[in-house]
């Protein structure tokens, strides 16, 4: 495959933004790459307000949107992070011919997204009560629109091994996350469709925040074209840049 013709779209996880890609665009557009960073709604610099998004559907608009508009018989590389891996699943759903390959980098990776209470243990993050900060609905029994980390526990649930500054950039930048919209993330489909899609699944050894238990175990239920292993945080992006690129571009 010619380098300067692959596509890359990059998809954050939970409370980033098409920011957090910052050094994988650079390295990736030196080598000859195409990139498109996204913001999902809620993420970023979009002006959404993350308490209004309620529905997974809306969450992940501005990704459906992107695909939908490319050029006819333009395919992509998708890659997600975190959450993102689940608006990596809806794409092969909608648009599996219109993607090459699916990187999950310590990324949800569940096939027709949260289906039963095991899929939830599996691809949602267990944080405690006293590390987050939850923004209620307007009833009283209804559950929480957005999540957000405390400052004082992000850098250890996210990127204990990069570097500080890189830390402190993410506290400035972060926003609540729509949890509601995203644990309701359902898909229908067949697996053999899904399939038709090359999946490369990094696993972040060091991951606080995805565990690298609930890694294995998506591993194992719906297993990958390959497993790479990374011994990073949850944030290669920020704590090995490099081998995070070196890793992908050869799995082209």
């Amino acid at each position: 495959m010619g380098m300067a013709k692959e596509h890359f779209v990059l998809v954050h996880g939970e409370g980033h933004g098409a920011w957090c890609w910052f050094k994988l665009r650079w390295l990736l557009e030196g080598s000859g790459y195409r990139v498109t960073c996204i913001d999902l709604a809620g993420g970023g610099v979009d002006t959404t307000d993350p308490n209004t998004v309620r529905s997974f559907k809306q969450y992940d608009k501005p990704l459906m949107d992107l695909i939908s508009t490319l050029p006819e018989g333009e395919k992509v590389i998708l890659v997600g992070h975190g959450a993102g891996g689940l608006s990596v699943i809806h794409a092969m759903h909608e648009f599996v011919d219109r993607i090459s390959q699916a990187f999950f980098v310590a990324a949800t990776m569940l096939p027709f997204g949260f289906q039963t209470d095991e899929d939830k243990k599996d691809g949602l993050p267990t944080l405690p009560e006293n590390e987050i900060e939850l923004t209620l609905g307007a009833a009283a029994d209804d559950p929480p629109t957005t999540v957000a980390l405390r400052l004082e526990f992000q850098r250890d649930r996210l990127s204990q091994q990069s570097p500080e500054e890189e830390s402190v950039l993410a506290s400035m930048l972060m926003r609540p996350w729509p949890a509601a919209a995203i644990s309701t993330a359902s898909f229908e489909g067949d697996d053999e469709r899904l399939n038709r899609v090359k999946r490369i699944f990094i696993k972040a050894e060091r991951d606080h925040m995805l565990n690298p238990e609930q890694q294995d175990s998506m591993i194992k239920k719906w297993p990958p074209s390959e497993v790479l292993v990374i011994d990073t945080d949850h944030s290669p992006f920020f704590s090995a840049p490099e081998q995070l690129f070196n890793l992908i571009a050869k799995s082209l």
